[in-house]
């Protein structure tokens, strides 16, 4: 089921990014100087969809790096949870394992003298 919905998602995702590609593969100077429209120091001569298909990359990476770290908080809490559930289960099997001998090994018994 997962597989189909993939196919059924990423095929035309797919086919518009190649038809994206070839539609804007003619070449787009990208200047990196602000002051200087006319001669800029630094300019590249790039392909459109280059530009665009980087910058959608750049920004999932920058996303996705500013999600992991705004959640550390979340990550360093369940590894200090896990670790006190570990203590927790070791401490809880040793008790379990100190067996009870003698009188008052079993349930106490009954008082029918008491009424």
């Amino acid at each position: 089921m997962k597989r189909a919905i993939a196919i059924i998602i990423l095929v035309p995702l797919a086919v518009l990014l190649v038809a994206l590609a070839v539609a804007n593969r003619h070449g787009v100077v990208l200047s990196l100087d602000p002051f200087n429209g006319d001669a800029p120091a630094a300019a590249m001569t790039l392909p459109l969809y280059f530009i665009v298909f980087a910058s959608m990359v750049l920004g999932v990476l920058l996303g996705g790096i500013g999600t992991w770290l705004g959640q550390g908080r979340w990550r360093r809490q369940a590894r200090r949870l896990k670790r006190e559930a570990s203590g927790v289960r070791r401490e809880n099997d040793g008790y379990r394992t100190i067996t009870p001998t003698g009188p008052s090994a079993g349930l106490p018994a009954l008082r029918r003298d008491a009424a």
